[in-house]
């Protein structure tokens, strides 16, 4: 199968995952009123105009947003460290975005209604949560490039970037332990990841900073080509390592931590949406890759939102387990197809 029929298909996939992600869940609306209602038309029932307008679209785009921005910091993270497990949640990035969330979450009662019960907080909380989950984040990605400035050894800089998650994660448990019980639950109940927690209102928040990251990102495609065969060709070519270094960091924390504000730290899907990608393409060209891995991130995370919402009941599974049931097995083979584990970098 040629690569064009490969996209057409992912596109295809696509397109029907997201017209199915707003036809079924605890309410099954027929797919040519979901059509009516997308044109413009009406219903034949006000109901499915509310529940489709106000509901499952926004969160159909929020699932596409954070799926985009997740799988392409993965691939920038598994490039830069030559490392195939890395990625925003097992490298900490994602847990350091949570520290800066729960900072404000577990500090704030208006912060905290908002995540008890989905309502939305006006412009300023948005940009402040956005804001502390994008710190955190990019502390946390500086630590780790800090480290991988000395260290040689990709599956050392694996570990240490996972007990780089446990120390924050150590400083959220202090956090949570020492607030009030309503705040606690709160952001206990963020920590299972949700699609559904964005408003119409904060989706263009959402959006702008994600096609932000996204444009950053793409901008360093051609200088991540390079970085594949070696920092000193890099340099032969006239890339500034230390001004790539800070483009990765920035689009990286930025992608990460805006999702990881709205919708919680989702796992996975950052580190197996680009191992898919160089599967089904069979290149490492990230001009190729960005835009394929941003479909497929898409793609994984409606599947995982849909199945989630288990069609035709009122029961809602909580996000991070389905991902992880989704991108386990994906995670499991990369690990399995690695010769040496000491040098472990994408194809």
């Amino acid at each position: 199968m040629t690569r064009a029929m490969l996209l057409s298909a992912l596109l295809l996939a696509l397109l029907l995952v997201w017209i199915f992600s707003m036809a079924l869940g605890s309410v099954s609306i027929p797919l040519d009123q979901i059509m009516a209602i997308l044109l413009g038309g009406e219903a034949d029932r006000a109901a499915w105009t509310n529940i489709v307008l106000k509901f499952r679209l926004p969160k159909a785009m929020t699932a596409m947003l954070a799926g985009m921005a997740l799988g392409v910091s993965g691939l920038m993270m598994q490039t830069f460290f030559r490392n195939a497990l890395a990625g925003p949640f097992v490298l900490g990035v994602s847990s350091g975005a949570s520290l800066g969330v729960a900072l404000v979450v577990l500090s704030s009662t208006a912060a905290a209604r908002q995540f008890a019960g989905y309502v939305g907080l006006g412009l300023t909380g948005d940009l402040l949560l956005s804001l502390a989950a994008g710190l955190g984040a990019g502390i946390t990605m500086s630590l780790v490039l800090l480290a991988a400035a000395r260290i040689q050894s990709s599956m050392t800089l694996l570990i240490l970037g996972l007990m780089f998650g446990y120390l924050v994660s150590a400083l959220v448990s202090l956090l949570l332990y020492f607030a009030v019980p309503e705040r606690i639950q709160a952001y206990i109940n963020w920590t299972f990841g949700t699609f559904s927690g964005v408003t119409r209102e904060q989706l263009p928040i959402l959006g702008a900073m994600v096609i932000g990251g996204l444009l950053l990102s793409g901008g360093l495609a051609k200088s991540l080509n390079a970085l594949l065969l070696g920092e000193n060709y890099a340099r032969s070519l006239g890339i500034h390592l230390g001004w790539l270094r800070l483009g990765i960091v920035s689009a990286t924390s930025l992608l990460a931590g805006v999702v990881t504000a709205f919708c919680g730290p989702i796992a996975f899907i950052g580190i197996a949406a680009p191992h898919l990608c160089r599967a089904l393409f069979r290149s490492a060209d990230h001009r190729l890759l960005m835009p394929t891995t941003m479909l497929t991130g898409a793609l994984a995370a409606l599947l995982a939102s849909l199945i989630a919402e288990l069609p035709g009941s009122n029961l809602v599974l909580p996000l991070n387990a389905v991902t992880a049931l989704l991108g386990a097995p994906v995670v499991i083979a990369v690990i399995l197809r690695q010769r040496n584990p000491e040098r472990a970098h994408p194809p």
